[in-house]
């Protein structure tokens, strides 16, 4: 195993971010979910003793004058937001004075980089082109993104863990962080910055980006495995696997949110527009997934081939 290489690459300039990335997400989710399960152990304490409940955080009456306020904003808040910007302002002086910026040659269309990978944060794009048509990958996927982060509040109506750190009461919106950006956005910046070598083909960490490496794979669409050569034949048999995927997404997630008292309980205030557009970011995330491991395992390449698009 080559380690020269590896060093090589997490110590450039313009991968610094990412290795601070893949330290700093998994330590802030440990700390983040810790002090999750600790406040979930004290409500059990607190339920379980009412006299307790009583002197703790959570008082049972309304504020009155003389009670110590349970969120000083000055100057414990304004203080610590205070030093964390000083702190950052300090870190990123010296990262600048240290690190030489990742400038290159000028730009020579005769002689282009090899692999040519774009800035780090949008890697994770560059790597759904090898899944994706470009317009899905560039343009759908994006939007996607942005639309599934603004129509959360309005999905979701679970109103408990609003102000502190709760895992019990928020099961469902948890994992669904941890699968759409840790597992799946995190993961192909990774995948982009360190295995993906010359002619974007997959390198492990620690082997030699070796540029005269050549790579005889066929890619195939899901509807030459079955045999099918015409063009509507194709539309249709793609147009029927995405129409079971999506009804079998549908059905998967409505177990899934029907598993404990509670997720039902909240399930059942949702309305059903509510539900229709959950459904549809949730299927449309868990593709991403499923077309990797097609493609990278079944070498499979498209599942539904129009004229117009490919997915």
């Amino acid at each position: 195993m080559d380690l020269n290489q590896l060093w090589r690459i997490i110590s450039t300039p313009d991968n610094v971010p990412i290795v601070l990335l893949m330290i700093v997400v998994p330590f802030y989710t440990w700390y983040g979910l810790s002090q999750a399960f600790a406040n979930d152990r004290l409500v059990v304490q607190l339920e379980a003793d009412p006299a307790l409940a009583k002197t703790h955080h959570r008082k049972t009456q309304p504020w009155k004058p003389g009670w110590a306020r349970d969120v000083h904003v000055w100057p414990y808040l304004l203080r610590i937001e205070f030093l964390a910007a000083i702190i950052v302002t300090l870190i990123l002086m010296v990262w600048s004075i240290t690190l030489n910026a990742p400038l290159e040659e000028p730009s020579n269309p005769t002689l282009t980089m090899n692999p040519a990978k774009a800035p780090w944060y949008f890697l994770g794009l560059q790597e759904m082109l090898v899944y994706f048509d470009p317009w899905i990958a560039g343009v759908v996927m994006p939007t996607l993104i942005i639309l599934g982060l603004m129509v959360v509040p309005y999905i979701d109506e679970n109103p408990l863990g609003n102000g502190y750190y709760t895992y019990k009461q928020r099961k469902f919106a948890i994992w669904t962080f941890i699968f759409g950006f840790i597992i799946l956005w995190v993961s192909m910046i990774v995948i982009g910055t360190l295995i993906r070598g010359p002619g974007w083909m997959w390198f492990w960490p620690g082997t030699t980006w070796d540029h005269n490496r050549l790579e005889f794979t066929v890619n195939r669409d899901l509807p030459d495995v079955f045999g099918l050569k015409g063009r509507v034949a194709k539309i249709i048999f793609g147009a029927i696997v995405m129409g079971l995927y999506s009804v079998a997404g549908a059905i998967g997630i409505h177990k899934l949110l029907n598993l404990t008292p509670f997720a039902r309980k909240i399930y059942k205030r949702m309305s059903l527009v509510q539900v229709v557009v959950m459904q549809v970011f949730l299927i449309s995330m868990l593709a991403l997934p499923l077309k990797m491991v097609a493609r990278l395992v079944f070498r499979i390449k498209y599942v539904w081939v129009t004229p117009w698009f490919n997915v």
